[in-house]
């Protein structure tokens, strides 16, 4: 067998991490959000139920998986790392007996990628243990973290997620119900959160006010499921019934399902990333299906950068509808310009900047004989720090592309996202402080063209304030604590935190 270097060091990483993942993440491309699933299902197995619409959510998180049952007394839960199909065997499964579930697969925004940061996080309270699975971030939990511990709480994590179920716990344990405990809770975090609760008894969906991240509510037969994606229902035979309402409390129990308000909601804020990227194209947002609004954002990106072209393709897999719609609003032909390695190894580890350029040749593979001489527009969904881009582009020259104009469905990322996406610090955004030309330069493409907000939200057939456009626009719905920087190993890091005294100032 012949040995490679590069591969051989490659693989020296997996063990310290324990998982080989079947896909690469892009190191240019928005880390996913996490993904949850809450099934009530009385006479099932929602155990099952719940490795299905997890599975159906993967895309959204590669990292961890999880799942907490409950049969009416007792909760159990089996968390770890890595894909769902390798956390959880039938025999795993056939142990999470009861009629409520809550599910997390995770990608790490906040807290580095451990066991003891996989969800769903489970407490015991006053009225019984619960589960938690948390898809967002939150922008004051080193503030609420650091009251606690001065208050005798001992944190087992080292993300954010569990500041809320501690608030919670602690608002039972002063005699509130679970609802109350739950505003109680709302009324002092502040970011992103979509959640999935577990109590022995019930289960529970909530929406911060601003309904940064999705959540949808499902129904099979009598039994009642939560997603964040619609895509997470037909795996399982459930019907979408509709979202969750920014700010409201949805309590499932034997009666049915209740409404609450948690805390008014000013305006809908939806990450416009959920529509160019994280969710599945066969996902519904505001009604509409993702791979015809992705084909949309192609058609207008056509209008709005043309190009004299032989050959319209995709970067797999996320380009694909938006090179479609380029292809037929342009009249240019559609193609694969790339073979996608879906079963590349992934690693939690950093390689070196050799080993980081090199999976991008493991992961694509271009088609030589169909890009040879021709000029190519090439259509992927965002340019984050440029590197994969760069050679993406390389990629193609070195097959014999004679032109490679780069058309993308995102505007240009000047701002980091806080709100759950684990995209970048703003000195690594490539657009942050470069021009288009620039950055055409930078990545080696013919011409460069981005989508601009304008058409993104023409293809959205939405309105402006419906959505989150921070990353590209600097206009954040939910201020920003700017005396600390809200990095992802804040709880790893001690220098960082704030002393529960110390004011922290906001930008908005």
């Amino acid at each position: 067998m012949v040995r490679c270097a590069w591969w051989e060091q490659l693989c020296k990483t997996l063990p310290q991490t324990g998982t080989l993942f079947d896909t690469v993440q892009r190191h240019d491309s928005p880390r996913e959000a996490c993904g949850l699933f809450g099934v009530y299902a009385p006479g099932e197995d929602v155990a099952q139920l719940t490795y299905f619409g997890l599975f159906a959510l993967q895309h959204r998180g590669q990292e961890s998986a999880g799942i907490a049952v409950s049969d009416g007394t007792r909760v159990r839960a089996h968390k770890g790392m890595g894909l769902v199909t390798r956390v959880f065997t039938e025999p795993v499964l056939a142990a999470l007996q009861g009629y409520i579930a809550v599910g997390h697969t995770r990608y790490s925004t906040t807290g580095s990628s451990t066991l003891r940061n996989v969800q769903p996080i489970t407490c015991s309270t006053e009225h019984g243990s619960i589960a938690v699975a948390h898809n967002g971030n939150l922008v004051n939990a080193h503030v609420l973290r650091a009251q606690l511990e001065a208050e005798g709480e001992q944190f087992e994590t080292t993300n954010d997620s569990e500041v809320i179920v501690r608030l919670i716990a602690r608002a039972l344990h002063n005699g509130e119900d679970i609802v109350q405990a739950i505003r109680t809770m709302m009324r002092q975090v502040e970011g992103a959160y979509s959640l999935a609760i577990l109590t022995p008894t019930q289960l529970i969906g909530v929406r911060d006010p601003f309904g940064v991240r999705p959540l949808c509510i499902g129904r099979l037969g009598e039994a009642w499921i939560l997603a964040s994606e619609t895509c997470a229902l037909s795996p399982v035979g459930a019907e979408y019934v509709r979202d969750v309402i920014p700010g409201e409390i949805v309590v499932i129990d034997a009666e049915g399902l209740h409404s609450y308000e948690g805390l008014p909601s000013e305006r809908e804020a939806l990450c416009m990333f959920e529509l160019i990227y994280f969710a599945r194209p066969d996902s519904y947002l505001y009604g509409r299906l993702l791979y015809e609004v992705r084909r949309a954002m192609g058609r207008i990106l056509a209008r709005e950068h043309p190009a004299e072209a032989d050959l319209v393709i995709p970067v797999p897999d996320s380009g694909v509808p938006a090179a479609v719609g380029y292809a037929l609003e342009s009249g240019i032909p559609y193609g694969d310009g790339f073979i996608k390695n879906r079963y590349a190894p992934r690693t939690f580890i950093q390689p070196d900047q050799r080993l980081r350029e090199q999976s991008v040749r493991l992961k694509l593979t271009p088609l030589r004989e169909i890009i040879a001489g021709k000029r190519l527009v090439v259509v992927d969904d965002s340019i984050v720090r440029g590197t994969t881009t760069r050679q993406i582009v390389r990629l193609l020259f070195e097959a014999g592309a004679r032109e490679v104009h780069l058309r993308i469905t995102a505007p240009p990322i000047r701002f980091p996202c806080h709100y759950g996406i684990d995209m970048a610090t703003q000195r690594e955004l490539v657009a942050a402080e470069h021009t288009v030309e620039d950055v055409r330069r930078k990545i080696g493409a013919t011409s460069l063209g981005y989508l601009s907000i304008e058409g993104l939200l023409q293809a959205a057939g939405q309105p402006r304030h419906r959505f989150c456009l921070a990353c590209f626009n600097g206009e954040y719905p939910i201020p920003i604590p700017r005396d600390v920087e809200l990095v992802k190993d804040i709880f790893e890091r001690p220098a960082l935190r704030p002393s529960p005294d110390q004011p922290v100032g906001v930008e908005t």
